[in-house]
């Protein structure tokens, strides 16, 4: 079953990505003058793909929780990282933000060419340049009212193990005081392991808000702040199992 349903996938994959990034193209060139934010075009991705994507299956279910508790003004929100699928689960949000990925995503065809449109945060994990490559751009982001998405963990965790937080992230929300929100993804790897290949024909997807964190309850160390979201993650996801 899931040769068939990843068989189905793809083909509406590649039949529609052609023409959401013709679409987008079209209302970014339409919308740039008054929306340089690119918030229309975001709103139009996010709703094809969490919609169109994440339910072509019937087998798949997403369940968004939470979303009263998302801050109206910036904030980094923080993600567990289990697949290449959990960026299509956030989606369904209906929230705007800046999603920060790895470079290399940046070059696949059609996504990565929407990713570049959307304005999304490109950097190479691994160099001595990968933490500036995450703060300047965000703070310019947070500055001007957008609130950015991170993978704390860097990369996908493995066996439902929560992986170590990197204190980027923490050390952005600290230097420009703005409320850390974290978002709880369940489920994905039932859908996708890892990057795939193969497909689950059935999916059970969970994406929970927490409270938001207010920057007067940080403390002055970022990677103190790291550990204790984390033990929020952890504490969460052993009560949901």
């Amino acid at each position: 079953m899931k040769y068939a349903v990843t068989l189905w996938f793809w083909l509406v994959f590649l039949l529609t990505a052609p023409v959401l990034f013709t679409l987008g193209a079209l209302l970014l060139v339409v919308t740039y003058p008054f929306d340089r934010d690119r918030r229309m075009l975001h709103t139009l991705v996010c709703g094809w793909c969490h919609l169109l994507w994440l339910h072509a299956s019937p087998g798949w279910r997403t369940r968004i929780e939470g979303r009263e508790l998302l801050p109206k003004g910036p904030c980094v929100l923080v993600v567990n990282h289990q697949s290449a699928a959990d960026i299509l689960a956030v989606m369904g949000l209906g929230y705007q933000y800046k999603f920060v990925a790895k470079a290399s995503l940046f070059s696949i065809p059609i996504v990565g060419w929407m990713m570049t449109l959307l304005a999304y945060v490109p950097i190479v994990r691994g160099t001595s340049t990968a933490l500036n490559q995450l703060l300047d751009p965000c703070r310019k982001w947070l500055r001007r009212g957008m609130p950015v998405l991170i993978f704390p963990e860097g990369t996908y965790s493995t066996g439902g193990q929560l992986l170590p937080f990197k204190r980027g992230a923490f050390q952005l929300a600290l230097e420009e005081h703005v409320p850390v929100v974290p978002v709880v993804v369940e489920g994905t790897t039932q859908l996708l392991e890892g990057d795939g290949p193969w497909m689950g024909p059935r999916a059970s997807i969970r994406v929970r808000v927490l409270p938001p964190l207010p920057p007067e309850t940080f403390g002055p160390d970022p990677a103190a702040l790291a550990s204790r979201v984390r033990s929020l993650y952890e504490q969460t996801l052993s009560a949901a199992g």
